[in-house]
């Protein structure tokens, strides 16, 4: 990379969120920008993910981009890998390799008050860029408890995001920490192939059967030869995510019925009346999120599984002591602990216009304007921010709603003219959260019964979006000017103007 390169639009990121504001970027005549990814590949989340079973819980057809129809997905849920292969195609077909900056890990991204743009450091040396869009996204950065001993276990340790493909598990004593969306995927696959698997199961998830089979070649050939057709499949499974969401918003105690199903599920495989009992939950179900699996419980059935109902206290040598107090001897311990969500680790990076951090701006909580924009930090955008996460459809679909917004607000810098930037209000930025959090209070999420990923050190939930899909694209249409002040730099542009201003004028738009 050239030294002090200097581009309109720093992408950060290559997962979907990355891929599809640099194809939206392109669709609307912006050539001049960059895509930073730390990694050798594209791909985010399905780059790092290739634990042993991975696959998406969202219907292939819907959890692609809608200007991007994959007619040849295989099977109704996809594995990892053709997901993969999809982001890698999706890269191609929209020429986005000349864009790609691979093996650029960010350390650094501080606003210049005087020149109004943002100075990046990677490992790769410097740029800048009038506008970053942070894409990074928020299951990137895996989360290790820290259990007393764990250094000095002699046997081998690793995360379900970073998978050791070299270790044969074969025969091994295993233990799986965790019970959420990798490890109830990653359980099935392993066990057949394992001497012995101990679950550490703090919480038992609610499992609904996963209604995956392959889709036939008459399907694919339907759709590459009518596209119109997996526009309907598409629309159709996003319209009967949307009709339920009500349940999980608005009416979360009428989800009796479901649980009453997800129980049936259990009581097919699971005919030991102990294990029954270990498995089923206590909260509502949709507080936590739902797993889709057929062979789940099959598998915690087997004579070489057992399931220890408590979390993992401590490691002692090669025996790992649970809270309740057994013990047990392993050669392997796979963390299925899930990501630093709400404590993401790119805010220590990000400083802003007072000089202080995302992270530090953010010790109360995360919080922006409609997910995309933040207080203090001009310019500065990001694609799955707070509250745009979903429980029950395809995160798809909100990036796409943000990327609306992207596109109009680099539109709105356009039509300001000269060098701009537009900063977030506060008071915007805090109306907008107490009336996501006035939302969040009679959803399931909130109310369920149940300690999740979604809510924050304060017990606030501020990963979900607590509605529907279409009330966020609503939202996130365009930029409303009066949430935001326009910051011009300290000098007049060329332009006839006074001849000073004063620094970091901020004009009110009214």
């Amino acid at each position: 990379m050239a030294k002090h390169e200097h581009v309109r639009v720093a992408v950060i990121g290559s997962g979907f969120g990355g891929l599809g504001a640099a194809v939206r970027l392109r669709r609307e005549g912006i050539t001049d920008f960059v895509v930073l990814e730390r990694a050798d590949s594209v791909g985010g989340t399905w780059r790092d993910n290739s634990y042993p079973g991975c696959a998406c819980d969202v219907p292939s057809h819907l959890y692609s981009f809608s200007f991007a129809p994959n007619p040849d997905w295989p099977r109704t849920f996809s594995g990892q890998r053709h997901i993969r292969a999809y982001l890698e195609h999706v890269t191609d077909t929209f020429r986005l390799r000349p864009h790609l900056r691979l093996n650029h890990e960010v350390s650094l991204m501080r606003w210049d008050a005087e020149e109004l743009r943002w100075h990046i450091e990677t490992n790769q040396g410097p740029l800048t860029a009038d506008v970053i869009v942070s894409a990074t996204g928020p299951l990137s950065d895996p989360k290790i408890p820290d259990i007393p001993g764990l250094a000095d276990f002699p046997g081998k340790v690793f995360h379900s995001a970073r998978w050791d493909h070299d270790y044969d598990l074969t025969g091994k004593r295993v233990a799986m920490v965790g019970t959420g969306a990798s490890a109830i995927q990653i359980v099935p696959a392993i066990q057949p192939q394992v001497g012995k698997l101990t679950l550490f199961q703090r919480t038992p998830p609610w499992v609904m059967p996963r209604m995956d089979r392959a889709i036939t070649g008459a399907e694919r050939w339907l759709h590459r030869t009518l596209p119109f057709t997996g526009t309907a499949r598409r629309g159709l499974l996003w319209g009967i995510r949307e009709l339920q969401v009500s349940a999980f918003t608005k009416r979360p105690g009428e989800l009796g019925l479901v649980e009453s199903l997800a129980k049936a599920n259990m009581a097919k495989a699971i005919k030991d009346p102990a294990l029954r009992a270990k498995l089923t939950p206590s909260y509502r179900i949709g507080c936590k999120r739902i797993l889709l699996s057929n062979a789940y419980y099959p598998a915690l059935a087997q004579p070489n599984v057992d399931v220890v109902a408590s979390g993992l206290r401590e490691v002692r040598g090669s025996t790992v002591v649970a809270a309740d107090g057994s013990e047990t001897e392993v050669d392997a311990i796979v963390f299925g602990t899930g990501f630093h969500v709400t404590d993401m680790p790119i805010a220590e990076r990000v400083v802003g216009a007072d000089g202080s951090t995302l992270a530090e701006a953010w010790k109360d909580g995360v919080q922006s304007l409609r997910g995309a924009t933040v207080d203090g930090f001009p310019n500065w955008m990001t694609i799955i921010g707070p509250n745009t996460g979903l429980g029950n459809s395809s995160m798809i679909l909100m990036i796409e709603s943000q990327l609306n917004y992207m596109a109009d607000y680099l539109r709105q810098l356009n039509v300001l003219g000269g060098r701009a930037a537009l900063a977030a209000r506060p008071s915007a930025v805090g109306a907008w959260n107490r009336k996501v959090q006035d939302r969040m209070e009679r959803t399931v999420w909130k109310s369920g019964g149940c300690d999740s990923w979604y809510l924050d050190a304060n017990g606030r939930n501020t990963t979900l979006w607590p509605g529907t899909t279409a009330e966020f694209r609503r939202e996130t249409r365009q930029v409303d000017l009066a949430e935001y002040e326009v910051l011009r730099p300290a000098v007049a542009e060329a332009e006839p103007a006074p001849a000073k201003r004063p620094a970091r004028k901020k004009e009110t738009v009214k």
